[in-house]
């Protein structure tokens, strides 16, 4: 399986590693070129027990890939993740914009039928503007589902927690956008 990860911050690393790891390919897009090429050195921007050697371990194997492209890697996607920051604003609200964003360029890069999962911590609503993104700006002959992942990860036991969740959570659409 072809999986991509939008965001390489802690929710998105461990989880990308973790997935590399059990055999998929995953690329990881980000948008800072120095982070992007740390990265593509094994060179990790967080502290986690074992994150480093298992993104060094799956770079090598040729699982795991960063890039600052949607649009050489969405198209290839059965899965896409979205993992951005959703920092609070002046006001304590989510600020979605990255979000929303990242919805737009993934809709605008599909082809043929993708899942496209929210990792990302958004507030209620929030999945309904995305599902209307994606059906807004997704090319004609492309096909996706939508779905809610919401991680449960703590510092310092993040991979185990990917790897041996306490709980599991999706919430997804039945039909295709």
């Amino acid at each position: 399986m072809t999986i991509t990860f939008i965001g390489h911050g802690y929710v998105g690393l461990v989880t990308a590693a973790v997935f590399a790891d059990l055999g998929n390919t995953v690329n990881v897009v980000g948008h800072t070129p120095e982070k992007i090429e740390n990265l593509k050195k094994g060179i990790i921007p967080i502290f986690e027990p074992g994150l480093s050697e298992l993104v060094k371990k799956n770079i090598d194997a040729g699982r795991l890939m960063f890039t600052l492209s949607f649009d050489k890697v969405i198209p290839e996607a059965d899965v896409v993740f979205i993992a951005v920051g959703t920092p609070s604003t002046t006001t304590g609200d989510a600020d979605l914009s990255t979000v929303l964003d990242v919805a737009e360029k993934i809709g605008k890069n599909l082809k043929g039928y993708t899942v496209v999962a929210t990792k990302s911590t958004v507030p209620a609503g929030t999945n309904k503007k995305v599902q209307r993104i994606l059906a807004e700006s997704k090319p004609k002959g492309a096909e996706v589902s939508y779905a809610s992942v919401p991680e449960f990860l703590r510092e310092g036991s993040a991979i185990s927690d990917t790897v041996n969740p306490d709980r599991i959570v999706i919430g997804a659409s039945r039909q295709s956008l």
